[in-house]
């Protein structure tokens, strides 16, 4: 799953086997400035919430861009728990084609 929404505002899949391919990593690095810019808005979100002199207006916009950081990184959790998904059924597949220690091939 991509870490941007389509233009109805649905998921956005990249299918492809190429995990180094330029998409793949616009993908990855678009996931890493989400992640940055919430992590930098939680900051931000504490010093408001400090400020007694901080208004509804500001508190609204806060709550919005909020909102935001959290559906990206629900987003990039989700892509990531697939990728996880993924990498165990590979594992699994890998483990069962592999013959027992205790079995000798003849």
């Amino acid at each position: 799953m991509l870490p941007w929404p389509g233009p109805a505002g649905q998921r956005s899949y990249l299918v492809t086997d190429d995990k180094g391919g330029i998409l793949s990593r616009l993908a990855d690095e678009m996931e890493e400035v989400q992640l940055a810019m919430g992590t930098e808005l939680l900051d931000h979100a504490t010093e408001i919430l400090k400020d007694r002199k901080a208004g509804a207006l500001e508190f609204r916009f806060l709550s919005t861009r909020l909102c935001e950081a959290l559906r990206d990184a629900l987003r990039v959790a989700e892509s990531r728990g697939g990728l996880l998904d993924e990498f165990e059924d590979a594992v699994a597949q890998s483990e069962e084609r592999q013959v027992p220690a205790d079995e000798t091939v003849e």
